[in-house]
């Protein structure tokens, strides 16, 4: 295996970590509104994630920072085409993260309920943005000849990745409701868990849908293996569902988890040895090797990653482990 391959499984490795973690987090802001009626509900479900939603954003901003140091061409076509999604996506993600810290800075309800309604918003188009973003690198974008994206914002949009918009937002919501049935006690848990069984639903016929579509409109299931492990993300999702359905949440949030890390798997498989797709010409294509940094670049980042990438999981798995305390109305901290 040389480095060029090395440092794309990698990336993949840095988003399924980012989906996983940030998936619940996105899940609970969406369901923030619908599930918190009181204010200090709302704060519940705030605290549920409030130790660990910062520590999971680091997964994607590695994840930013290992595509442009490996991959310079794939990172600079995909943040100058994708620009304007990106930074609706960065304005979200901001707005979402100062509504963490502003919320509780007044008792105002006018002021809490407009901080509320940010971080709802903020997930929500963050959870879509991230699905129109990975369904169109399977389908392609314009890209000419000399690595440049030559389409506008709308070219982005179609029903295909729409869809896998939706995907992301219900497999988030999903996620996170069960996170939330093992991390809250009492009558948010119920609700939760009631959430998790009509998101799970939805999740699934959009799922299948998103299968349908993938296989008419992107060559991944010219790769047998991409296909047998998209099919496994299908499987994984029914049993996450059924075990919501039987109020078994903890086996629901593992295949939730695999839910994601299959489909994760699907779509660099898919891309493999490919990173962006070119709708105009497959000649055009940026791969592994044309988007590269050079060897001795991506020798001195393994050394680099190998040795310290260790520490920050050893620190966050430190995180969740002392905040593993369930969080109920009746142990509220502000």
């Amino acid at each position: 295996m040389d480095l060029n391959i090395l440092w794309f499984i990698l990336i993949a490795v840095l988003f399924i970590g980012f989906f996983f973690l940030e998936g619940f987090d996105y899940g609970v802001g969406i369901l923030l509104p619908f599930l918190g009626k009181t204010d200090n509900e709302r704060r519940v479900l705030i605290n549920s994630i409030g130790p660990v939603w910062d520590g999971n954003e680091v997964w994607l901003i590695t994840s930013g920072g290992a595509i442009f140091a490996a991959f310079p061409n794939w990172y600079a076509t995909l943040f100058s085409g994708f620009y304007l999604a990106l930074f609706v996506m960065l304005a979200a993600l901001i707005v979402r993260g100062v509504a963490f810290e502003f919320r509780s800075s007044d008792r105002s309800p006018a002021w809490r309920k407009l901080w509320d309604g940010l971080l709802f918003a903020g997930s929500l188009v963050s959870a879509l943005l991230w699905g129109v973003a990975v369904t169109n690198l399977l389908q392609g974008v314009p890209i000419d000849g000399n690595m440049q994206y030559v389409g506008g914002f709308f070219d982005l949009l179609s029903p295909y990745t729409l869809v896998g918009g939706l995907v992301f937002v219900f497999l988030f919501v999903f996620h996170g409701a069960l996170y939330l049935g093992l991390k809250t006690e009492g009558e948010m848990a119920t609700r939760a868990e009631r959430a998790a069984r009509f998101a799970g639903g939805l999740g699934l016929v959009f799922l299948l849908v998103l299968a349908l579509l993938t296989y008419t409109q992107t060559d991944l299931f010219n790769k047998a293996g991409a296909a047998i492990v998209l099919v496994l993300a299908a499987v994984a999702f029914v049993g996450a569902y059924l075990f919501a359905r039987r109020r078994q949440i903890g086996w629901g949030f593992l295949f939730s988890g695999l839910t994601i890390l299959f489909l994760t798997v699907a779509v660099f498989w898919g891309l493999f040895p490919r990173v962006m797709v070119s709708s105009l010409n497959p000649a055009w294509n940026l791969t592994i090797y044309n988007a590269s940094s050079s060897p001795y670049t991506l020798k001195i980042m393994t050394i680099v990653a190998l040795t310290l990438v260790p520490f920050v999981l050893a620190y966050q798995a430190w995180t969740y482990w002392v905040f593993r305390e369930r969080v109920s109305v009746k142990k509220l901290h502000y």
